[in-house]
């Protein structure tokens, strides 16, 4: 698995859990929802993603679109 799709799940599990959290604990849950989306749109733009700076860290090989 390369850099731009271990990003990619992760947001992905990231939006799967605060759904449930949202849905069964706290509708507060739903922000996290909120900001995982956000981090995707700015990091369309500006390229800049927090989450592939830590995986980069853990050795995760680059992809096309983090280096």
């Amino acid at each position: 698995m390369n850099l731009d799709r271990a990003v990619f799940a992760f947001a992905g599990v990231m939006v799967l859990i605060s759904l449930a959290l949202g849905y069964y604990v706290s509708p507060y849950w739903f922000l996290l929802t909120a900001f995982v989306g956000l981090n995707l749109f700015q990091t369309a733009f500006t390229g800049f993603c927090p989450a592939a700076i830590v995986f980069k860290m853990l050795g995760v090989k680059p992809g096309c679109t983090f280096k």
